[in-house]
């Protein structure tokens, strides 16, 4: 496995803890973050929906598709983009940018890999 496939590789890994936890304990993670519980189903769908993604990332980088690697690393960018977004809206807590740093941090780990090879 090439250092970029690792990179996102371990990058689902993360996605898939994330989703479980959001599957499992939603209020744990949303308190945390200053975010109100909720009985709602919506936060366990956007478990599954993070639990599908690592799949993507986790398999697409045991196949080293390069191209995926390369757009992963410009939607993951975005992420604090629109994170911040919220923030400055008033729709969501500054600590939610957090989760737009990790995503920002992989990415820029993974382009430095692809930058390399």
């Amino acid at each position: 496995m090439s250092k970029a496939a690792r990179s996102v590789f371990i990058f689902g890994l993360y996605l898939a803890g994330l989703g479980i936890i959001l599957l499992t304990q939603p209020n744990l993670l949303l308190s945390l973050f200053g975010i109100s519980e909720t009985t709602e189903v919506w936060i366990r769908v956007v478990g599954m929906l993070v639990i599908l993604l690592a799949v993507y990332y986790t398999q697409l980088a045991r196949q080293e598709i390069t191209t995926f690697f390369w757009l992963t690393v410009y939607v993951r960018c975005s992420v604090i983009v629109f994170l911040t977004l919220f923030v400055l809206m008033g729709l969501a807590s500054p600590t939610l940018i957090l989760f737009g740093v990790v995503d920002l941090i992989g990415a820029i780990w993974t382009w430095r890999e692809l930058k390399v090879n």
